[in-house]
């Protein structure tokens, strides 16, 4: 025990030595810096991929169609045309949000609780969808939601309803076709999450003397929000950037700002006001990752403490 505190006393003065802390903190400074080189591969790509065409845009935005130097592509956001786009946009990245995890969550919770072969199984059907292209996808629902579509023949031959329902060209099937298309995003995380689980915690909170409901809530839930918030705020990011499956199942009567923008381009031949379009949306993006990451604690979820 005597060696044992000796040891600790000298390791302590040997730390309080100004010469070897001078060493210690070179010694971190240049594995701070090794660690940097590392990165800088990395961090060019990034730059190349992600933060140039960024940078192109916000240049490309604040030209006039004449050419002239001009915030007329920024003012022009103001006009209600964009900003309808702007508001179609989030409420059906928020609705698609909300109808993913309602169906995602209970989907999440059956596979993990299947044994591993058969969850692995079932796992194929969900990841389905990224095995076909959107656009098939999406052709797919138009048939299946039209008029004349089989949800309808199926509806008036069992005599649930007597007219057609209009589930096509609208703001449901566009909701219908991108909760189909984002349901694998939330359910991949999710499921991760709960499968790592351990069931005694379920157990032990039955030992307590909580019923299932409750053992439920206070014991499983709170565990599986990292998964769910992962990914709830992975939907609503994609949800925000969505084109091909509003532009067909919109039927053109759901504007977003993906479809805006092409509009802007092959419509109107005007590059800088849809460069601004793209501007503001990756600032909102940004911003509404920054404000979910203060909500779910986002820095948890990757990983971090």
């Amino acid at each position: 025990m005597r060696h044992v505190i000796v040891e600790m006393h000298e390791t302590r003065a040997h730390t309080n030595d100004p010469e070897n802390v001078s060493a210690l903190a070179r010694s971190r400074s240049r594995e701070q810096s090794q660690l940097g080189l590392l990165m800088l591969p990395a961090l060019v790509l990034v730059l190349v991929v992600l933060v140039a065409p960024i940078a192109w845009l916000f240049y490309q935005s604040l030209f006039d169609m004449s050419g002239a130097l001009s915030a007329a592509n920024y003012a022009r956001l103001l006009t209600p045309v964009y900003r309808n786009a702007f508001t179609s946009t989030f409420e059906i990245s928020a609705l698609v949000t909300v109808l993913v995890l309602v169906f995602g969550y209970p989907l999440s919770y059956m596979l993990s609780q299947l044994p591993t072969r058969m969850a692995s199984f079932c796992m194929v059907f969900v990841v389905l969808p990224f095995w076909t292209s959107t656009l098939v996808r999406t052709y797919a629902w138009m048939i299946l939601l039209q008029r004349s579509g089989l949800i309808n023949s199926w509806l008036l031959n069992s005599g649930l309803i007597d007219q057609p329902l209009q589930l096509v060209n609208n703001f449901t099937g566009t909701a219908i076709g991108m909760t189909h298309v984002m349901l694998p995003c939330l359910v991949l995380p999710l499921y991760g999450a709960m499968k790592s689980i351990d069931p005694v915690y379920m157990r032990a909170a039955a030992n307590c003397g909580a019923d299932p409901i409750r053992a439920f809530w206070q014991a499983y839930f709170p565990m599986t929000l990292p998964g769910l918030a992962a990914g709830v705020v992975l939907v609503f990011v994609l949800c925000l950037g969505f084109y091909v499956t509003p532009a067909l199942l919109g039927g053109g009567h759901v504007n977003v700002v993906a479809m805006q923008i092409q509009s802007d381009i092959s419509v109107y031949g005007n590059p800088g006001a849809a460069s601004a379009l793209g501007v503001i949306l990756v600032i909102l993006t940004m911003i509404v990752l920054f404000a979910l990451g203060k909500l779910f604690g986002l820095e948890k979820i990757y990983g971090g403490r």
